[in-house]
């Protein structure tokens, strides 16, 4: 398995992860047994609940880009420095993200996001090559 592709089943690991913090966070806010029930008429969440659910929202809504590049390049048989990089940066850009989004901490997550999104790019520019 290439590096890229673990570094995509470790970015869809994180995603598992979101609901443990938030929903935790939430059970607080609504009390446990709120939660086993359907989850009718609940109130919104609130603070770090609510802020891990956005934080997992945008993770999801940035994996899929990132996941159809990688599935792409490994099928078209490329690996190399500039690909496995700009996986590494979009895993951790997207630890940074949720971390600072979860915590509160608006200018670092914008960063992230967009550290995130350099890493996708990086990854699909080495089509580039493929398509010649």
């Amino acid at each position: 398995m290439t590096y890229e592709l673990w570094i995509l089943v470790t970015c869809a690991l994180l995603g598992l992860l979101f609901p443990f913090v938030y929903n935790w966070h939430y059970g607080r806010q609504v009390g446990g047994k709120a939660l086993l029930g359907n989850r009718d008429n609940l109130p919104e969440r609130t603070g770090i609940a609510a802020r891990g659910h956005r934080a997992h929202q945008n993770h999801l809504e940035n994996l899929l880009p990132f996941a159809i590049v990688v599935l792409v390049i490994n099928q078209a048989g490329i690996s190399n420095a500039i690909t496995i990089f700009g996986g590494l940066l979009f895993l951790i850009a997207r630890i940074v993200h949720a971390t600072t989004y979860i915590a509160g901490i608006p200018g670092p997550r914008s960063i992230a996001w967009f550290a995130g999104l350099i890493g996708t790019l990086l990854v699909a520019s080495q089509l580039v090559y493929y398509i010649r």
